[in-house]
């Protein structure tokens, strides 16, 4: 099609960083097909409400929102969820953090007692759901500041049949789960952690349209890991973990705050598919 030629070199010309692809994705859209659906009627010309519905998507990705706020989905762990500007858009760095979760928890021996998870933050859910569909006999707790969040990650716990796994709780951190001493076997979280000084540097779709509450780390990036470690600690169960993800250059002062509790079995740390140290993993030790 030659529109899709056009369009891919109109968004060449303004700095959009897959222009085939997003043109593709957003042509499929407008006719409500996927992007092997366009090859496959390459020839057929657009009728006049397609053109101008693509061109409402072309405008929209031109002024730089996100395509997954466009098209309202993201992908994660194979799994589609749900997103629009309210929430995080869920990246692959992150499935990592859920790899490790479990490899903590394997499924291949029965467990005999409830596997109990609290994930601070949880945005669009896909950490959560994803956990809560890969592990058997698990309860989840998962907090956001946000209402708009946990609205959103209700609906994609839903979708995925897995709401009866998972609580959502309104609240900062882990104010909601402060009387739940010793109970969780996991707390996993990706916080904030950009440095307020590093936004002028990011791409326009994260600096001007995502939701900057799920992003701004305050001035090192590491304001919410001072605020979660110190608390951590005596709401994890006696050999419980805590996870976190980090941003580039961050793991070896989070791993200093997690020794500085003096919760913590020394922290381990696992490196995403560009080399960064992306996830700090510690064990809670044995006081007894």
């Amino acid at each position: 099609m030659r529109v899709l030629n056009w369009t891919t070199g109109h968004f060449l010309e303004n700095g959009i960083e897959n222009p085939r692809l997003d043109a593709e994705v957003l042509l499929a859209r407008s006719l409500r097909t996927n992007r092997l659906g366009l090859y496959l009627e390459y020839d057929k010309p657009l009728e006049k409400e397609e053109l101008t519905e693509y061109k409402k998507l072309i405008k929209r990705r031109i002024k730089r929102e996100p395509l997954q706020y466009i098209v309202g989905y993201q992908e994660f762990w194979s799994l589609k969820f749900k997103v629009d500007r309210g929430v995080l858009i869920p990246r692959p760095e992150t499935e990592i953090l859920v790899e490790e979760a479990l490899k903590v928890f394997p499924q291949d021996k029965p467990w005999s007692k409830t596997i109990n998870i609290l994930e601070i933050g949880t945005g669009s859910g896909a950490v959560a759901v994803t956990l809560a569909k890969e592990l058997q006999g698990v309860f989840i707790i998962a907090t956001d500041i946000s209402d708009r969040a946990l609205h959103i990650a209700r609906e994609n716990a839903k979708n995925h049949g897995v709401e009866r796994h998972i609580t959502f709780l309104k609240g900062d951190l882990l104010r909601p789960v402060r009387r739940r001493i010793e109970f969780f076997d996991l707390v996993i979280s990706n916080p904030p952690y950009i440095p307020g000084a590093d936004f002028q540097r990011l791409e326009p779709e994260v600096r001007d349209i995502e939701p900057r509450i799920a992003l701004d780390g305050g001035k090192e990036g590491l304001r919410f890991y001072r605020q979660i470690l110190p608390q951590a600690g005596k709401h994890l169960a006696k050999g419980g973990w805590l996870m976190l993800e980090v941003g580039k250059g961050q793991y070896q002062e989070v791993s200093k705050l997690m020794e500085y509790t003096g919760d913590f079995l020394p922290p381990s740390t696992v490196k995403d598919l560009s080399g960064i140290e992306r996830v700090v993993s510690a064990q809670k030790k044995d006081k007894e």
